[in-house]
């Protein structure tokens, strides 16, 4: 019984850090990227300061780390305590099912039983054709069910150094609002608005004199730490 849990257990967390990946991908983040992430999140091994931004400064994407942090941590407990009792000698069940072999020989028949198992998991997980197939439909049922909210556009181009392009909701609190662009002092943290998104319509490479509004959505390019602060902490100006 301890056998097949730990076989079952490591089937369903391939599949949960599968579905965290595809969740991640959904919120913007690039596959390799979501993959990664999913991966860290669920076995706890943390990733880089840079990478760890574009998880913090979504909410979406901290409740997907959170889901898949607290998941990882019941599948390591499941997995430990399930791999030492299956590998520890048994004194009833050798009697009933196993009287023709030597106890001390069940927990090595196990422990094979485990890493048959294991390695056909992995294989089964590694066949690019049937993952592709398997990730496909998971993603089409996130969808439809709409458990994630799949966005469009936001920090989608991640390059060297930070840089990508990230968008930013303005709020009635914001320092920069009812502003132009040129009061906002945004070029001077070398921030380009992009777009600016106004009730339903988009104004491309808006000028200068663009006055910033509460509840417009700009789609800026720069270092994706200046844009979060530059938007949020600019100084109020008279």
């Amino acid at each position: 019984m301890n056998v097949l849990l730990f076989i079952v257990t490591i089937a369903i967390s391939f599949v949960v850090v599968r579905i965290g990946a595809i969740a991640f991908e959904l919120t913007g983040l690039e596959w390799s990227l979501a993959k990664f992430q999913a991966l860290s999140c669920f076995s706890g091994t943390g990733f880089t300061t840079k990478e760890a931004e574009l998880i913090t400064g979504n909410p979406q994407r901290r409740r997907i780390a959170s889901i898949l942090i607290v998941l990882g941590h019941a599948g390591l407990v499941t997995l430990i305590a399930t791999f030492a009792n299956s590998i520890q000698p048994s004194i009833s069940m050798p009697k009933v099912t196993f009287h023709f072999l030597p106890s001390g020989l069940i927990p090595w028949i196990n422990l094979m039983i485990i890493i048959v198992a294991v390695y056909a998991i992995y294989k089964i997980f590694t066949n690019t054709k049937l993952v592709r197939k398997f990730t496909s439909t998971l993603r089409e049922q996130i969808v439809k069910k709409e458990i994630i909210k799949q966005v469009s556009f936001e920090e989608l181009v991640i390059a060297t150094g930070g840089y990508g392009v990230s968008q930013i909701e303005i709020s009635k609190d914001s320092p920069i609002v009812d502003k132009t662009l040129l009061e906002s002092d945004l070029r001077k943290l070398d921030i380009s608005v992009l777009v600016i998104e106004r009730k339903g319509e988009a104004i491309p490479n808006p000028q200068a004199d663009t006055k910033i509004l509460s509840g417009d959505k700009l789609v800026c390019f720069g270092k994706l730490e200046s844009i979060r602060k530059g938007l949020c902490e600019l100084p109020h100006t008279s």
